[in-house]
């Protein structure tokens, strides 16, 4: 996919396979996420591509009707993003992320999540 850009995000987002969006992280990366579950004082945190993968990978195998990147700012080496998705029964999910890349790859990544109740 090349250096990273607002592009390349977009194309793994959006796109049909866990491993693109995968191979924009680097071997090492964080992922922390807080949502309804995993609030604040508690968030789930993995470690590493092979547990972000994991993630990932059950993203991607779910029924999605739609998954967009909305908006995209990057400076330097941060990246802030929202992105939402719908799957096949209505149910939407918004999200907000920060990212911060090491040598054009995902080092750590923010991400607060809503889902329809």
């Amino acid at each position: 996919m090349g250096a990273f850009s607002t592009e390349t995000l977009r194309q793994g987002i959006e796109g049909d396979k866990a491993a693109h969006l995968l191979s924009l992280y680097a071997d090492d990366a964080e992922l922390r996420i807080v949502d309804r579950n995993t609030q604040p004082s508690n968030p789930r945190v993995l470690h590493g591509r092979s547990e972000i993968g994991e993630l990932l990978e059950d993203v991607y195998s779910r029924d999605i009707k739609a998954h967009k990147l909305e908006k995209c700012i990057m400076q330097g080496d941060q990246v802030a993003y929202t992105e939402s998705c719908e799957y096949a029964d209505g149910v939407r999910v918004f999200a907000e992320s920060m990212i911060t890349l090491r040598d054009g790859k995902i080092a750590e990544q923010i991400m607060l999540q809503a889902w329809d109740e």
